[in-house]
This record gives structure tokens, C-alpha cells and sequence, in this order.
């Protein structure tokens, strides 16, 4: 038991990141306020859950899109005032622009977590599947997929478009999901996406 609570407590001390998607350095369009009384801001994506966020940064702050930043634990953080969850259409339109671009690098620099989604994938009711949420993979590309990792599991997405007949981009079809989960807030099944509380 000990040693499963010094896992967790190793796990939450490690810093989590967030990539930016845009940056506005005289804040929202639509605040009002003096230019004098406004904070530079930025749109980022979690890495993690990926969770969009808008980070209000100190004026001094030299950030720029496509940067990585600390967003977690608060005493890692550098020059974020504050974090505060977005919705997919709050963002402005350069932030929903670099968006793909960003997903599909979070799974490319982690691509041994995202190819185990397809190795433990399970079913999330007695009629669906986690692998049937995802586009273009129908009920017979989900049976060569499982028919596959039973026999052994996948390495790398190259060797998961090598054994499974007919999914030809396995690294895209999971980002396209994971832009659906982030574009639609009441989606009833969420896998990758996850909200959490603003610090």
C-alpha cells in the first residue's frame, strides 16, 4: 500500500505541460477595459487531459506560440497568474487553427501511450466498444484490432497499420477523435478528453 501511495505522490509532483495555441499579449478582443488594465492571455492545450485552458500571464512574461509551459504543480508555474478551462469555442480562431497541429504532436512525442489505448481498449457497454468510438473504425476493423493485440500486443503505430488490415492511419484517427471530444462538450463518451477543476 505504501508503496502504491509514493506512485501516486510521484506522479502528481511531476510537472504537467501545456502547449500553447495562441497568444494575445493585450487580452481578449472583446474585454473592454484600458489596454493599460489588460494582461496578456493565451489559449493551450493540456497535454495530459488534454484540457483547453486560457492563461493569464504577468506582463513581463515571453511566451509565444507552440511553446510548452508548466501548468502544474502551481509552485512550477512561471508567470501564469491564473488557469481558468475553456470551452472549444471560446478560442479564438488562430487558437482553433494550430489546434490540430498540436494534438497530433502531443501524440507523436508520446506515442507509446496512445498505442496503448489501442492495446487496452475496453468495452464500455454490453453493445459498444472504446475502439467504436473511433471515425472509420466499424465493427470488423474493431475485431481484426482486438483478434490482433490478443495474439500480441502493438508496438508502435507502424506495427499496428502493418497487422490490422484496413487502418491505414491510426495516429490520425485518434486525433481526429480527440479534436471531436474537444469541439463537442456534451459528447455522451469521452476517452480522451478530461475537464478539471481551475487553479
Amino acid at each position: 500500500m505504501a508503496g502504491s501511495e509514493r506512485g501516486d505522490d510521484e506522479a502528481e509532483s511531476q510537472p504537467q505541460y501545456a502547449v500553447v495555441l495562441d497568444y494575445l499579449p493585450y487580452g481578449r478582443p472583446d474585454d473592454d477595459r484600458p489596454r493599460y488594465q489588460k494582461q496578456p492571455i493565451a489559449y493551450a492545450l493540456g497535454e495530459e487531459q488534454f484540457r483547453l485552458v486560457e492563461l493569464t500571464f504577468d506582463d513581463d512574461a515571453d511566451v509565444g506560440i507552440g511553446d510548452r509551459v508548466v501548468i502544474e504543480p502551481n509552485a512550477a508555474r512561471e508567470h501564469i497568474q491564473r488557469i481558468r478551462t475553456v470551452d472549444y469555442d471560446e478560442l479564438s480562431n488562430s487558437a482553433i487553427n494550430e489546434l490540430e497541429y498540436v494534438v497530433a504532436d502531443v501524440i507523436d512525442a508520446d506515442e507509446e501511450r496512445f498505442v496503448t489505448f489501442y492495446n487496452d481498449a475496453q468495452p464500455i457497454t454490453i453493445r459498444l466498444h472504446q475502439l467504436d468510438l473511433l471515425p472509420g473504425i466499424g465493427k470488423t476493423l474493431r475485431n481484426n484490432i482486438l483478434e490482433q493485440r490478443k495474439r500480441k500486443t502493438f508496438e508502435d503505430f507502424e506495427d499496428l497499420q502493418e497487422r490490422v488490415s484496413g487502418l491505414h492511419r491510426p495516429k490520425e484517427v485518434l486525433a481526429e477523435r480527440i479534436i471531436e471530444e474537444l469541439r463537442d462538450e456534451d459528447l455522451k463518451y469521452k476517452t480522451f478528453v478530461r475537464r478539471s477543476a481551475d487553479g
